[in-house]
């Protein structure tokens, strides 16, 4: 008999690579969703394990800790765009408007990040804040001023901005409107469907070339 509850029995011996990993990303969606609309404290691995479809020890034994799983969440949806912006430094240029396109990039595959980031990583006291200041930021926002540095001094940015503010707003308008989604979508009517999502795309796009480039 299994004793996960609601996963398919399979042979015995080792588990299949594929249904490993649908369990682990199973598990992951549903702690995305319940860290950013509970927060971490308020979420049990009990929890997370129900809506799932899991055993608590599932949960567990793939990770260990309910902090090991919030870690692993974050950096899932994180490290791809590290990695992107990594790769900036290596192109042609880092135009505001590439940044841009990564950023949303990630906030669309993970909606609820941007909400989960506020709870854990910048209200004072989140659970991630000293982990993700000397591990991740360094890679994410904090890489940022250096390349639009570069871009400025390449002639590709305005003269009269300042990289780091620069970074900053560019940090805000692509990821505030994820989370600002309940009041956007019912108080200003901004939809966040396929079309909706293009027209924000585009519209940010235009913003950031009218007021960062020459």
């Amino acid at each position: 008999m299994n004793r996960y509850k609601n996963v398919p029995e399979r042979p015995r011996g080792r588990p299949v690579v594929t249904d490993q990993q649908n369990l682990k990303t199973q598990v992951l969606d549903s702690a995305e969703i319940l860290f950013a609309d509970s927060g971490y404290a308020a979420t049990s691995i009990r929890l997370i394990a129900d809506t799932a479809g899991v055993n608590p020890a599932l949960v567990h034994y793939y990770f260990g800790s309910k902090k090991a799983l919030l870690k692993t969440v974050i950096e899932r949806a994180l490290e791809p765009l590290a990695a992107a912006i990594a790769s900036l430094r290596d192109g042609a240029e880092a135009s505001p408007d590439k940044i841009a396109r990564l950023l949303l990039d990630m906030t669309v595959e993970h909606p609820n990040i941007p909400r989960l980031m506020v709870r854990e990583v910048l209200l004072p006291g989140g659970e991630m804040q000293k982990d993700f200041i000397d591990n991740m930021a360094p890679h994410l926002g904090g890489a940022l001023p250096a390349l639009l540095a570069g871009e400025k001094s390449a002639g590709r940015l305005r003269s009269d901005t300042d990289p780091a503010i620069s970074s900053l707003l560019i940090m805000s308008v692509c990821v505030f409107p994820f989370i600002a989604r309940t009041l956007a979508e019912q108080a200003l009517g901004v939809s966040f469907d396929q079309k909706g999502i293009a027209q924000l795309n585009q519209q940010i796009s235009d913003l950031l070339k009218r007021g960062l480039t020459p």
